[in-house]
């Protein structure tokens, strides 16, 4: 792991066990969960947000002026706006990112839920996603949640990673390693 990654896990793992105690000591898990997905979803929608959060030529104050702004604005919980606020004065918002996946890995696994991440060539059917998620729960003990993906190159079957496990039954994966058996041969 490269040295800057490892540095953003840490100081989001710390910033992550903070909010998750003050959410539990005060119930408002529910309202942190809620938090977490409208930050994802400004991350993923926003450029700007992106850039607040990401670029160094913006100073303390406008990134928490910007931050107050927009966590009154996306209704945010208590707990989360005045994290957010401490972040942006100690020029932390880079890890945002890291912080929301650590938060959602340490609420899943209170809750004895584990993410499994799921490719697939099309979109699953909702019976199918059940059956998995059935099947996943039977092998891990734990309530799963699917994260979904489509990727039409794997041409058919499905990649699952749960964990440090991945099990990859897609046809490409196969295709891939006939030919390499049939590389051996000739």
């Amino acid at each position: 792991m490269s040295e800057p990654a490892s540095i953003s896990t840490s100081i989001a793992q710390r910033y992550a066990t903070a909010v998750y105690d003050l959410a539990s000591e005060s119930k408002k898990i529910k309202a942190v969960e809620a938090d977490l997905d409208a930050l994802s979803g400004a991350i993923e929608g926003s450029d700007d947000f992106r850039a607040l959060i990401h670029s160094p030529i913006y100073t303390r104050d406008e990134q928490a002026g910007a931050i107050e702004a927009l966590a009154k604005k996306m209704k945010l919980s208590a707990v989360m706006s005045n994290t957010l606020a401490l972040m942006a004065q100690k020029r932390r918002l880079f890890v945002l990112p890291q912080l929301i996946q650590t938060l959602r890995e340490k609420i899943a696994a209170e809750k004895g839920e584990v993410t499994a991440d799921v490719v697939s060539a099309k979109a699953l059917t909702k019976a199918q996603a059940d059956k998995l998620a059935k099947s996943l729960k039977a092998t891990t003990g734990k309530t799963v949640t699917l994260n979904q993906t489509v990727d039409e190159s794997l041409i058919g079957g499905l990649v699952v990673k749960v964990g440090s496990k991945m099990i990859d039954t897609s046809i490409r994966s196969k295709l891939n390693s006939l030919q390499n058996v049939m590389k051996e041969v000739g």
